[in-house]
């Protein structure tokens, strides 16, 4: 599957700042990529461009490493829902570069979150709507 097929592309170009000593991305990094990634899925599904209007929190994060990436490669960032819960959902997020060269696999387990009370909330109804609307019947490639 071509990460053009995912529901939502973020594009980036790797900083200098981001390398480690071994001159390629450090790993922590692409975590920052999938928090990227997954706020403007957010913004594009909920419709809106406001960090207050998103009511999550992140539960779970993991990446597998594939390839490394170096500094001024640009790379797609794909991300799509792989489960919708009652409170909770995944993403799954694929990394390559331009030219197609897998970097990267991760997944993101995220709740949705009432901040005033403190306590976890049911998915909202429009947000199911908007990733299937967005999502289409799509199937995430996992290698």
């Amino acid at each position: 599957m071509s990460i053009q097929n995912y529901p939502h592309r973020y594009y980036h170009t790797v900083t200098f700042g981001e390398l480690d000593a071994l001159k390629h991305v450090n790993n922590v990094v692409y975590f920052t990529y999938f928090e990227n990634a997954r706020i403007a899925y957010f913004f594009e599904a909920m419709g809106t461009n406001s960090l207050q209007e998103l009511s999550l929190i992140l539960a779970e994060a993991t990446c597998s490493y594939k390839t490394p990436a170096h500094f001024g490669e640009k790379l797609v960032i794909g991300t799509g829902v792989t489960r919708l819960g009652n409170k909770s959902f995944d993403l799954h997020h694929r990394i390559e570069t331009e030219d197609g060269r897998l970097v990267a696999i991760g997944k993101t387990i995220q709740v949705f979150f009432d901040y005033k009370t403190g306590k976890t909330i049911p998915l909202p109804e429009n947000f199911i709507r908007k990733v299937n609307e967005l999502q289409r019947n799509w199937q995430p490639e996992f290698n």
